[in-house]
């Protein structure tokens, strides 16, 4: 039972140390909490996603994609045009400011488009499967016996950081509310996106 819970807590420790680093998911999740437009559903399909690819890293999948490296850099290609895209509608906002807090569903189709974009930046990542599927999945091979209890571990871990960040963001309310407030948040999600934008497409 000991050895369970330390393969547990050490699985935590560890996707909570790949999850919090900033990038175009945490960037997105964090607007939409600010904005609470669609933030169960984003909270929801990112702890899912990373499930999945969890348990496909711990299941041994990752072995079998190296097999095919041309689906990863087609993966960064088309990935990287995205974030670039969307690193641009950022970077517009922050030169065409809105008036400031809006709320959960405020636009028609908005839920959807936070949904579709939300995948995008999961599934359409390479950063994200060699996390989850190769770099996870190797570590919780280590286990041994183990390795599902380490990879649950990092599962919840993933939960936890994104219903955090998620529902979380809402306390900046006040802050957003600020003239000027909101040009700063989508300046930082602009340079996010452009950056790994530009990595993605570079690298592949």
């Amino acid at each position: 039972m000991n050895h369970a819970l330390t393969a547990a807590v050490s699985g935590f420790g560890t996707g909570l140390s790949l999850i919090v680093a900033i990038g175009a998911q945490n960037a997105f999740v964090l607007r939409q909490g600010a904005r609470r437009d669609a933030v169960l559903a984003v909270v929801g399909i990112c702890a899912l996603s990373d499930a999945v690819l969890i348990a496909l890293g711990v299941g041994g999948v990752g072995a079998v994609v190296v097999a095919w490296p041309g689906a990863l850099r087609a993966i960064g290609i088309v990935g990287g045009a995205f974030l670039l895209c969307y690193g641009a509608l950022a970077a517009r906002r922050v030169l065409r400011p809105g008036t400031g807090l809006r709320t959960e569903g405020e636009a028609p189709g908005s839920r959807r488009r936070a949904v579709l974009t939300c995948l995008a930046l999961t599934w359409l990542n390479p950063h994200v499967y060699l996390d989850t599927v190769f770099l996870l999945g190797s570590l919780a091979a280590d286990r041994g016996p183990l390795r599902w209890t380490f990879g649950l571990g990092a599962a919840v871990a993933s939960l936890c950081w994104f219903a955090a960040l998620g529902f979380g963001a809402r306390l900046l309310g006040r802050f957003l509310a600020r003239p000027g407030a909101w040009r700063v948040l989508d300046g930082l999600v602009a340079v996010t996106m452009l950056a790994l934008g530009v990595t993605l497409v570079a690298g592949s």
